[in-house]
């Protein structure tokens, strides 16, 4: 009775890969690389690399992601912004710099309880419609 695989597969042509046409080539392993990612390796890229979907991990060299914040955080953060001196209290109103905290971009998430007169170089629509509902500011900078 052989023992390990070096006598166990001694004088037989094939070793245990079926017919002698079995291991030739690529076509057996379904392909090279890549091949095959949205259609009968899918599954297998999909769990290595997540969600590709045929664009190959490009990534455009102009892109870049846009630091935002939402208003609902800007509203709850509101008090602690002002005992930090990183917003001022003007006319019963918080005035907050976004861009001084390290933001671009306010979007229009949660909700907002006070007036605020915020300052950042864009908004959302929904953002500036809550801000003005409760008869605070946008301020694009």
């Amino acid at each position: 009775m052989p023992v390990n695989k070096r006598s166990k597969y001694r004088g037989s042509r094939t070793c245990g890969g079926g017919t002698h046409k079995n291991r030739r080539g690529a076509g057996n392993r379904g392909g090279r690389g890549r091949a095959g990612i949205n259609a009968h390796r899918f599954t297998k890229f999909y769990l290595e690399e997540g969600p590709v979907f045929g664009k190959n991990g490009f990534v455009a060299p102009n892109s870049r992601k846009v630091p935002t914040i939402d208003i609902g955080t800007l509203d709850r953060l509101a008090d602690a912004l002002l005992a930090q001196h990183l917003a001022s209290e003007e006319d019963g109103a918080v005035v907050i710099d976004v861009s001084a905290l390290g933001f671009e971009k306010v979007l229009g998430s949660g909700r907002v309880t006070r007036p605020l007169r915020v300052s950042a170089c864009a908004f959302s629509e929904q953002a500036i419609a809550k801000i003005e509902a409760q008869g605070g500011q946008a301020n694009v900078v």
